[in-house]
């Protein structure tokens, strides 16, 4: 966390993923409320290590931004990659979503692999988002956003954020 804050501090842009979803599908139809986001397969955000992950990241990620914001609170925050793009500095979050073939030994080679895929996907990482936003949608960073002070816009509720997905297997 010192580290993005010091970059951020010096004005250098930053691009910050969390391995947890960061949005979930609101379903008109209660039978469709825990399904899949378009994209997941069969590793829903609702089941088995998506569920945990969700759990878990909903107070570290909020934490996480609030100690960053606390020594930056001037920096801006980004869910929308061209939005970030166009910016002179700021905070770009995105949603790592390390699963099957991907899966590396431990949780940091699972972080590298993230970084990895983000790495790859650049110049522009919102054509290699992962998994579409169909229909209405609760973002769960806007709501850590709001709470830990990044934006008092409502609107990062409704957002998503982009989801990078590694493919390569283990070792490729």
């Amino acid at each position: 966390m010192r580290y993005v804050a010091e970059r951020l501090e010096a004005n250098v842009k930053v691009a910050l993923g969390f391995e947890c979803p960061l949005w979930v599908p609101v379903a008109d139809e209660p039978s469709d409320l825990t399904k899949a986001r378009h994209g997941e397969g069969n590793r829903a955000w609702s089941a088995g290590a998506g569920a945990g992950s969700l759990a878990t990241g909903l107070t570290e990620v909020a934490w996480i931004l609030d100690r960053i914001h606390h020594e930056v609170p001037r920096a801006e925050s980004f869910l929308d990659w061209e939005d970030f793009k166009a910016a002179a500095n700021g905070l770009f979050i995105w949603e790592a979503f390390v699963t099957a073939d991907a899966k590396r030994e431990s949780h940091k080679d699972d972080a590298q692999a993230a970084v990895e895929a983000f790495r790859d996907a650049l110049p522009d990482p919102s054509l290699s988002n992962a998994l579409a936003a169909m229909g209405r949608i609760r973002s769960l960073i806007g709501g850590a956003l709001l709470w830990s002070g990044w934006t008092k816009d409502l609107e990062k509720l409704d957002e998503p954020s982009i989801v990078i997905k590694p493919q390569e297997p283990y070792g490729a």
